[in-house]
């Protein structure tokens, strides 16, 4: 049986059901269990503990974000194959997603209040790309997903070290969105020029910086 191809309206309706999924009612039991289910969670003090939930908001923030992005190309993708990557990237962001609340949860925090900030500005981002063509969306999640890893790498430098399971849930996020990126490179990613990383760069400071404490 051959999958129907999806209408405007279908593909309108399924964002607006992600993005409930992502900002109103997020499902933290995934079909993939959390990495950090099996390893002890050692009592911090105040200062780790805190600076420790402020990384894994601001990497929940980056979770929002990436739903966000993944559905926007997802909405404009010509190509139905790019459309089913970006689809399953999306699923897999969407473990992260829970990963980072459990870990949020566990440390006594909330989320970032500016989650639905976060999601509208990546979507429009994303379907904004993509309308320029699929490798140039390809091309973005690239450039996304190199400048996450490098920001998780720093994640894991500034985790208290007996953290250990922040420090597992960051190593497998970061491994995965690596995973992404190539996937993306392979099906044809465009090179963005520099202008655009670095607009990437600074709206990701910003975003970073300030979900940190909000």
């Amino acid at each position: 049986m051959h999958a129907r191809n999806l209408t405007p309206l279908d593909r309108l309706l399924s964002g607006v059901n992600n993005a409930l999924k992502t900002l109103v009612a997020p499902d933290k039991q995934t079909p993939r269990a959390n990495p950090a289910a099996t390893l002890d969670d050692v009592e911090l003090d105040e200062r780790q503990r805190v600076h420790a939930a402020g990384l894994m908001r601001v990497n929940h923030a980056g979770e929002v974000a990436a739903q966000g992005l993944y559905q926007g190309h997802a909405a404009v993708a010509r190509d139905r194959s790019v459309e089913e990557q970006m689809q399953k990237a999306a699923d897999e962001e969407f473990d992260h997603l829970a990963w980072c609340e459990q870990r949020l949860e566990e440390l006594g925090e909330k989320p970032s209040r500016l989650s639905p900030v976060w999601f509208a500005g990546a979507f429009a981002i994303g379907a904004l790309s993509g309308v320029f063509g699929d490798k140039w969306s390809l091309g973005f999640i690239a450039e996304t997903e190199r400048q996450v890893c490098d920001h998780l790498d720093g994640h894991l430098d500034k985790l208290p070290d007996k953290d250990a399971r922040s420090r597992k849930i960051v190593t497998t996020m970061r491994d995965e969105e690596a995973a992404h990126g190539e996937n993306a490179i392979e099906a044809g990613a465009a090179e963005l020029p520099q202008a655009v990383k670095t607009l990437m760069q600074a709206t990701a400071k910003v975003m970073t910086t300030t979900a940190y404490r909000l």
